[in-house]
């Protein structure tokens, strides 16, 4: 991006700037800039920031470390918001997640908490109860079901019905982490520690535990 701040429309002084990593293009953080601290970003190479409640510019991981080395920067077609590509060292949020994007599987979570709630209250008239009523075989046959009528319609490559499948599959292997109480975090946790690797090399480090 050229240092055309003409060109961009601040509103209060103050414009967003979203913030991508610049290889895995996920959302790391949202955050504002006045034209001093997006002069600041682009004379070092590094994010700046504008706080709205300290009201003062901030250096991105200047007490943590965790800065943002900027890759490319642009602005979007109306010149109202920045898309800022950086190379995150270490994590973006203070609560110590990569991303300030961690309630993804929100929906994911409500719905794991009501089938939580249909395990401990049995209801005839619930077929997620049902479900645990019948045991882990029952539940470990529908998942399977599931996954096969998943296959189908993904070589079918019906679009509406891979939705739908997918949907139910999902519900379905819920509904088996919960029978053995495992949790959305357990999972989520196992997932963070796999990004920072190779798929092939964790594979293989499975295989040598094993």
């Amino acid at each position: 991006m050229k240092n055309n701040f003409s060109a961009l429309k601040f509103v209060n002084g103050l414009i967003p700037a979203v913030i991508q990593d610049y290889k895995k293009k996920d959302i790391l953080m949202v955050a504002y800039m006045n034209r001093e601290s997006l002069q600041k970003t682009l004379e070092t190479g590094e994010t700046h920031f504008y706080s709205r409640s300290r009201k003062q510019l901030w250096h991105k991981g200047e007490t943590s470390g965790h800065i943002q080395k900027v890759k490319t920067l642009y602005a979007d077609c109306d010149g109202d918001t920045l898309l800022v590509k950086v190379e995150q060292v270490a994590v973006a949020c203070h609560t110590g997640k990569r991303s300030c994007f961690f309630t993804e599987m929100l929906i994911a979570k409500t719905l794991y908490e009501t089938i939580l709630e249909r395990k401990k209250t049995l209801s005839s008239a619930s077929y997620t109860s049902t479900l645990f009523k019948g045991g882990i075989d029952f539940i470990l046959k529908k998942v399977c079901e599931e996954a096969g009528e998943f296959t189908i319609s993904a070589k079918n490559k019906n679009k509406k019905a891979i939705i739908h499948e997918t949907a139910d599959l999902i519900y379905h292997l819920l509904v088996a982490l919960c029978y053995h109480n495992i949790t959305l975090e357990q999972i989520e946790n196992e997932l963070s520690q796999r990004s920072g690797q190779s798929g092939i090399v964790e594979k293989k480090s499975r295989k040598k535990k094993s």
